[in-house]
């Protein structure tokens, strides 16, 4: 059994003070943010030309933006909000032990609370999770996930599918708004190796101290999130944390590392973090989508020119993915360390 303190304990223990290991650097320390930006909304049902240049400006400018109108059922999106709020606040701690993650493994599948394992000097984020891997199908073990509610396993699934059609169609769209073919991505990252991550930020007695998940932009290609009405993602814009006000209908799209090697630049990830909430507790589906850890990227190049030079050297992914979890989150420190001497 994983022999970590549960946040959710922590919280439920009503502790006046957060444990030190949870206070955050000053410096990174949440702030008052600015609160009359929002991340903009793209209407996937707008027609193309307008659409590409709705999502060529968002994709610059933030590597974050909404989508409505994206096909994906709205009782899907607020099923799996239910059901993961069901494991943490309805499931019994012995029961949800029985799928604690393997320490031993920064990779591993299930119930988990600490995200860097080989990392004992990191402050830790003020959350628990459960990871799902469900891609490819040779990766997809349901009988690791939740038995209940009665159809935990079979929403999960379906989430699993929807998601990945939408991050295929946003990156088919994507490629188009850049001139290149609209399967660029498809082809050049080959099958997703997709994760479902349920976050449960718990309530906290010094949200001024904490953070629910600390600055970092994602490794892989693309993530899609949703969140419930508390709210608490921040996105990172022009140095000011413009935190991002839920959509109930709407999906949020984030913009990975990889998909900024691929545009040579021209498209930026978005760093992002957690805040957390005095009062309520917070819950987010993360779902990533991530290529094969053998996967070669590198800039396309079709958008590297003499106007435009070669960024980025190439990288294996799996690499990347090592260097990541060995150096922990900051920003966009690891996707730096792939800049070319200029």
């Amino acid at each position: 059994m994983e022999a970590v303190t549960r946040v959710q304990n922590l919280a439920e223990s009503k502790l006046p003070h957060v444990p030190a290991q949870y206070i955050q650097p000053l410096h990174d320390r949440p702030t008052t943010q600015n609160s009359s930006l929002n991340i903009p909304v793209i209407d996937l049902s707008t027609p193309g030309d307008f659409l590409r240049g709705a999502l060529c400006g968002a994709c610059r400018e933030w590597g974050a933006f909404h989508v409505t109108n994206h096909s994906v059922p709205l009782e899907v999106l607020r099923r799996m909000r239910r059901h993961g709020r069901s494991f943490f606040e309805e499931t019994p701690m012995p029961d949800k032990l029985k799928y604690s993650c393997d320490l031993t493994s920064a990779a591993s599948e299930g119930y988990g609370s600490k995200m860097l394992v080989s990392k004992n000097d990191t402050v830790l984020d003020w959350r628990d999770y459960f990871d799902h891997h469900t891609l490819p199908l040779s990766r997809r073990n349901p009988r690791n996930w939740p038995e209940s509610p009665s159809d935990y396993r079979r929403t999960v699934e379906e989430y699993s599918d929807q998601m990945n059609a939408l991050a295929e169609r946003v990156l088919g769209l994507i490629s188009e708004s850049l001139g290149l073919k609209r399967d660029y991505f498809k082809d050049l990252v080959g099958e997703f190796y997709q994760n479902i991550t349920v976050s449960y930020y718990p309530a906290c007695p010094q949200p001024e101290l904490t953070l629910g998940l600390q600055s970092h932009s994602d490794f892989g290609v693309i993530t899609l999130l949703i969140q419930d009405d508390v709210g608490g993602l921040q996105v990172l814009k022009d140095g000011e944390w413009v935190t991002v006000e839920p959509l109930d209908d709407a999906i949020v799209v984030l913009l990975s590392d990889q998909t900024q090697v691929i545009t040579n630049g021209e498209y930026i990830s978005a760093i992002h973090r957690a805040i957390t909430n005095p009062n309520k507790a917070r819950l987010s589906v993360a779902t990533f989508h991530d290529p094969a850890k053998t996967v070669k990227i590198s800039p396309a190049s079709e958008l590297v020119s003499e106007s435009s030079p070669r960024r980025y050297r190439d990288v294996v992914y799996g690499d990347y993915v090592s260097s990541w979890y060995t150096k922990g989150p900051e920003g966009k420190r690891n996707l730096d360390a792939l800049l070319l001497n200029s």
